[in-house]
């Protein structure tokens, strides 16, 4: 309510009690002169109630009086000092990890960085958001699968927020409702896999697609926040069933075992086997080419003896004879005596051994002198020893073609 309320009849309702009367000498009738004065006339009639003091003079009570200076110099510096408090409340940090989002009379300005910023109090408000936290939403419970058994299935969603403004004005609550998406599309996923897939084999795949579904399921609504992972933390059969699917998970872990076994073996037998086949195949190859070139050793022999052999065939086909006989009695342990002579020959079979390395043939001669058949004389025997070993196969030759 004005002070000065019009049509009062010229009666000053001032709240102060001082009212002003016919005879004030400034002639402010019908309401005080609003001007340059009235904050220093209030702060003189403050400080009036205060001291005691009557605000009357040699006017009286509804006598104005001139203000003085140092009443007007208060008012400025009071005004100051108000002024001064309200910029002094408008400066705000925000924290490494925040962001700043600035809500004009409750609208949408802008979004400040981390540090040391300013507000205009009363009209600005800064609501911080946490853009760095790795935050976590999951959800469990359960879940009906394709093959119509039921599991219980715990997964979990981290994410991290990168939109403040939308964090904040796009949805309600985006934390519940980030949690509600994760419930549907874990669900929708559950509900097209197999029991033994989201059990044991499958896992990897049907996280990545949950991952999928709920991306898609949220781009929509632009909460402003980012999916980091989701986490399949455990997917387990009622503990009706439990102890049968634990067998059945250890039968399978099992015949991994063996196969990964079987493999390991494989690995060690079969690189020794194709060394071992190589190294048979090489053997071959080495005796298939020793065979050709002793035949074509033997083919190059035989055709350079030709000329000989039509030179002179009979010398050409003894001297062939006596060369293969040599060979093969000479791996033979034989001693081939000639028994048409009625004399009887002692020879020294155990020396002629040792000295022909204990493959020895000797053949004894008819055609010796008497001395080498005389059976007492040991002298005649190791003379004779020498002789008969060098002549030995020539008359086995004779011998054997008689």
């Amino acid at each position: 309510m004005a002070w000065n309320q019009p049509g009062n009849d010229g009666q000053d309702r001032d709240p102060w009690g001082s009212g002003n009367k016919g005879g004030n000498s400034g002639g402010n009738k019908g309401g005080r002169k609003r001007g340059a004065y009235d904050l220093d006339d209030l702060f003189r009639k403050l400080g009036s109630k205060l001291g005691g003091k009557k605000g009357g003079g040699n006017g009286g009570d509804g006598e104005n009086k001139q203000p003085s200076p140092l009443s007007g110099k208060l008012g400025v510096l009071a005004l100051a000092a108000i002024v001064v408090v309200w910029a002094g409340s408008g400066f705000y940090t925000i924290k490494e990890s925040d962001r700043g989002v600035v809500l004009r009379f409750g609208e949408f300005s802008g979004v400040v960085n981390p540090g040391l910023n300013w507000k205009p109090t009363f009209i600005d408000q800064v609501v911080p958001v946490n853009v760095e936290t790795v935050r976590e939403q999951a959800t469990n419970g359960m879940m009906l699968t394709s093959d119509e058994n039921v599991i219980r299935v715990e997964m979990n969603v981290q994410y991290r927020v990168t939109d403040p403004a939308q964090y904040l004005f796009s949805v309600t609550n985006p934390d519940n409702s980030l949690r509600q998406a994760l419930d549907s599309a874990v669900r929708g996923v559950i509900g097209q896999s197999a029991m033994e897939q989201v059990l044991t084999t499958n896992r990897a795949f049907i996280r990545d697609v949950t991952q999928k579904e709920l991306e898609a399921t949220i781009a929509p609504y632009k909460m402003g926040i980012t999916l980091l992972d989701v986490n399949f933390q455990a997917a387990r059969p009622p503990e009706d069933v439990k102890a049968a699917f634990d067998d059945v998970i250890s039968a399978r872990e099992e015949e991994q075992k063996t196969i990964r076994e079987a493999h390991a073996y494989r690995n060690e037998v079969l690189p020794l086997a194709k060394g071992n086949a190589q190294k048979m195949i090489e053997e071959a190859e080495a005796y298939k080419a020793s065979v050709v070139f002793k035949a074509e050793g033997e083919v190059a022999s035989f055709a350079k003896m030709l000329p000989e052999y039509r030179a002179a065939p009979e010398i050409t086909r003894e001297r062939l004879y006596i060369d293969t006989m040599e060979r093969v009695l000479s791996n033979t342990r034989k001693v081939i005596a000639n028994d048409k002579s009625n004399s009887m020959l002692v020879l020294p079979l155990d020396q002629i051994m040792r000295n022909n390395g204990g493959n020895a043939t000797s053949t004894p001669r008819t055609d010796l002198p008497p001395k080498m058949t005389n059976s007492g004389s040991n002298n005649s025997s190791s003379n004779g020893s020498a002789q008969s070993n060098s002549a030995a196969r020539n008359d086995a030759v004779r011998v054997g073609r008689q």
